[in-house]
């Protein structure tokens, strides 16, 4: 695995540096101890050969999706696979080399690439197939008639309009897949609601910090609550996904904005997308 340093973005000089790959630079040393967990989640590809995949990647969201690309290439050559990957321009395109030898080696792969804001140098047709975003137009024009399973991966703005979208289109829920970047805030047409939070002002109690607070409803999470305090929990995602803020919950009960992706081990909460629900004690 190589780890590249990566700077403030040339644009935003202001913005911080990449906190994770510099540390892995300044800090880590040939010969360490790294703690690792295992994947997790649900944000994988239904097995069906069947089924044509339509995997959809915004920015950085591509990387989700060549995973899944290379399993179905793999161990389903013959079934179908719509990649659409939307990004600025040639600057930030990700795996071009790759995607486009996939596609010209691969029948079955039908690669769309869609540019938001092309450069002068770039080519419609060489570099890109499309210009504009990712959005149910473009699949309305371009995805044969017929069943697809919905693969979704990219920045709040994609996540927002193009997820809702392919609900309001008719694609069944149950075939509509995502992974949002930070707290996920889609919502889709008949997704069950989770029970409202009762009102602010119950006590969380932190076991083994030996704290007891007031929640007082400024955080988003029990998570942000906890790191405002001062009280140390390990964390990850933040969006309920990989798990690493999992602690016991040893009484009350926790609310979620939307249902963890991750599988919660019965007896325990996730913080940092869980508000209390009644008053608590955690045993961080």
């Amino acid at each position: 695995m190589t780890i590249k340093r990566v700077p403030a973005p040339p644009d935003h000089p202001e913005f911080l540096p990449g906190l994770s790959s510099n540390h892995f630079h300044d800090h880590v040393r040939v010969g360490d101890v790294l703690r690792v967990k295992a994947p997790s989640g649900h944000f994988f590809v239904d097995p069906d050969p069947s089924v044509p995949v339509v995997l959809v990647g915004g920015g950085i969201g591509i990387t989700p999706m060549m995973s899944m690309l290379s399993w179905c290439l793999a161990n389903q050559p013959q079934r179908l696979v719509h990649l659409y990957y939307g990004l600025r321009n040639s600057d930030e395109h990700a795996f071009k080399s790759t995607l486009e030898a996939l596609a010209a080696s691969h029948p079955v792969l039908r690669l769309h690439v869609v540019y938001s804001r092309p450069l002068a140098a770039d080519v419609a047709g060489r570099d890109h197939h499309h210009t504009g975003h990712v959005d149910v137009e473009l699949l309305r024009r371009t995805l044969p008639h017929g069943r697809h399973q919905f693969y979704v991966c990219g920045p709040p703005a994609m996540m927002q309009s193009l997820v809702p979208a392919l609900a309001e289109w008719g694609v069944p829920v149950a075939d509509i897949h995502y992974e949002a970047f930070g707290p996920a805030s889609v919502k889709l047409p008949g997704a069950s609601e989770p029970a409202a939070p009762v009102a602010d002002g119950v006590e969380v109690k932190f076991r083994r910090s030996g704290r007891t607070l007031a929640w007082d409803g400024h955080d988003a999470s029990l998570l942000d609550f906890a790191e405002r305090h001062g009280i140390e929990v390990e964390s990850g995602c933040r969006t309920g996904g990989c798990g690493s803020c999992e602690t016991r919950l040893l009484e009350g009960s926790v609310h979620y904005e939307h249902m963890p992706d991750h599988d919660v081990a019965a007896g325990h909460c996730l913080l940092c997308v869980g508000r209390p629900a009644t008053s608590l004690v955690l045993e961080a």
